[in-house]
Formats: C-alpha cells, sequence, structure tokens
C-alpha cells in the first residue's frame, strides 16, 4: 500500500500514536507499505507553532527530516502536477494544506491517512 499521511495523523503518531486506530497504527508501520510525508506537513507544523496554535512541537520541527528517516518515511517533492490538480479541484473545502495534500495523493495514485473527511470531498482516497 502507498499511503500518504496528513499533518494530524503525522503528529498523533510521533506522539505515541493514541490517537490512532490500531489499523491506521499497522499501515503506517507495515514495512511492506511505502509511508509519505508532504513538506507541506512540515510547513503546516511550523506555521502552527508560530501562531501558537500548536505549542510544545519544538522538537518535532528542529529534528523533523531525522524523526522521518528514524520512522522509515518519505518525503513526497511536490510538482506542478500537484499544484495545478489542487487549484482545479471543484469541491468547496478551501484549506490550501488539505487542498495539496488531496493534489499529491491524487496524481501518486496514494492514499491519504486521515480523520478529515473534506480529502473525500476533493477525491482523494482516504484511510481512517
Amino acid at each position: 500500500m502507498r499511503l500518504l499521511l496528513d499533518t494530524s495523523t503525522l503528529l498523533w503518531f510521533w506522539l505515541g500514536g493514541r490517537s490512532l486506530s490500531e489499523m491506521v497504527l499497522e499501515a503506517i508501520q507495515e514495512p511492506r507499505n511505502d509511508v509519505y510525508v508532504s513538506p507541506l506537513s512540515a510547513m503546516e507544523i511550523t506555521n502552527k507553532h508560530r501562531i501558537g496554535k500548536l505549542p510544545g512541537v519544538e522538537g518535532i520541527i528542529a529534528n523533523f527530516d531525522d524523526a522521518l528517516g528514524a520512522d522509515r518515511l518519505l518525503i513526497l517533492p511536490l510538482n506542478s502536477a500537484h499544484a495545478l490538480l489542487a487549484g482545479s479541484i471543484k469541491a468547496e473545502p478551501r484549506d490550501p494544506f488539505d487542498r495539496m495534500l488531496a493534489g499529491q495523493a491524487i496524481v501518486e495514485n496514494l492514499t491519504i491517512v486521515s480523520p478529515d473527511i473534506a480529502f473525500d470531498a476533493l477525491g482523494a482516497r482516504r484511510l481512517w
């Protein structure tokens, strides 16, 4: 399976996985699965921390790339195909982070791992 973690799923995974179902946790940890993270998640975490909505994540920010490697998580580079699709999706969810993650998931044929039903409206296949 090829998965793309949304930002909240990534944070919950790194913070001990208590908010993740057993099925989701197993899917992330399954060695045969390719599990990707978007650089947008790094931006979203840092942005929310900067404006005070995500306190206590300084360690995650400082060690982001090392933590990805330690957990076998792969960075999924952004490209113009992702951005063009994200901008053209006619569905209502306006959050630019969600739209770009959906664009990446659709273009790369990934299943997004997220509790957020907005991804359904954006046309991304979702696991939760």
